[in-house]
């Protein structure tokens, strides 16, 4: 059964997916199978796109912390988010850089990387109840002696 930090951790990933699928690679050009997103569009627009695609991509960063990504995580994923940033800012060569790079799947799946590595490491194994079971024992021993003693 799924704890409620892993339900709302799946639930976190699930919006990632398709957000990284709206800004990353949801038109597909015709007569290839390359496909572009609408942050590939936004970035047309010199500088001001750019950063709306920066501003876009920190959604992903924002919910990589509601998730309770490491710092390491996080740290990686800023590198993405300015690599893809200062990228798209070069003439003409930026826009297909954005279209290519696309750093919104790459830090959807290193969060998702990150969780389940996370998920997948089992809490080690409740200690054995010894205070319990000698209690219990010694409950049932008393009950037992004066069970024994009445007959």
């Amino acid at each position: 059964m799924a704890t409620p930090t892993e339900t709302r951790q799946r639930a976190i990933l699930k919006r990632l997916d398709r957000f990284s699928r709206f800004t990353d690679s949801s038109i597909g050009i015709p007569f290839t199978r390359f496909q572009i997103g609408a942050e590939a569009i936004i970035g047309l627009l010199p500088v001001v796109g750019d950063m709306a695609g920066l501003v876009l991509s920190g959604y992903v960063l924002v919910e990589a912390q509601r998730a309770g990504a490491s710092k390491e995580v996080k740290l990686r994923m800023l590198r993405n988010m300015g690599i893809d940033f200062v990228g798209g800012l070069l003439p003409v060569v930026g826009d297909a850089f954005d279209a290519i790079y696309k750093a919104n799947t790459r830090n959807t799946r290193l969060l998702k990387n990150h969780l389940e590595a996370e998920l997948s490491v089992e809490p080690p194994p409740p200690p054995f109840p010894w205070k319990t079971l000698i209690g219990l024992s010694v409950l049932f021993a008393v009950i037992t002696g004066g069970v024994v003693l009445m007959f």
